[in-house]
């Protein structure tokens, strides 16, 4: 198993040193929770293979931690372009050169446009959808059509 960053920031600090607590702190834990993610991480199998690995006196360095694939960044002056907010955020979520958090959150604000929330209409509406509902059920059948005996209809 692959260690993920702050995993692999954690198993470094341990690397060179620190306590567990320590550790979290520099792998980007909060000081509140530093000590039982430390104490959780440091029994993480993937993380305590890598401590174990590299801890012993004839072990090699460990091998510098992959770097993080570089994204196009966001175009602002191509944003600006939309008149319609619509339009701009369904620019931004269905744009592949943003990050994808910013595609998230355009996607969160766009979906009370595009979808409404079980119950969400008012009592008018919800009393207008109960009368089309009620009068539907209880409608005259159209009456039947006529025809004459040489098969022509007639109105």
């Amino acid at each position: 198993m692959e260690l993920t960053g702050k995993h692999r920031a954690f198993a470094d600090a341990v690397l060179a040193g620190k306590s567990n607590k320590d550790a979290a702190i520099a792998a980007g834990y909060s000081g509140k929770t530093a000590g039982p993610a430390g104490s959780r991480l440091a029994k993480h199998p993937a993380v305590a293979a890598f401590i174990e690995k590299y801890s012993k006196k004839d072990a090699p360095p460990p091998p510098p931690p992959p770097a993080e694939p570089e994204r196009p960044k966001f175009d602002i002056a191509a944003a600006l372009t939309f008149s319609d907010p619509m339009l701009f955020l369904k620019a931004a979520m269905n744009d592949p050169a943003a990050a994808p958090k910013l595609r998230v959150e355009a996607a969160k604000a766009l979906l009370p446009f595009v979808h409404t929330r079980k119950g969400e209409g008012g009592k008018k509406e919800q009393q207008q959808a109960d009368a089309e509902k009620a009068a539907s059920r209880f409608a005259r059948p159209a009456p039947p059509k006529l025809a004459a005996a040489g098969g022509k209809k007639v109105n």
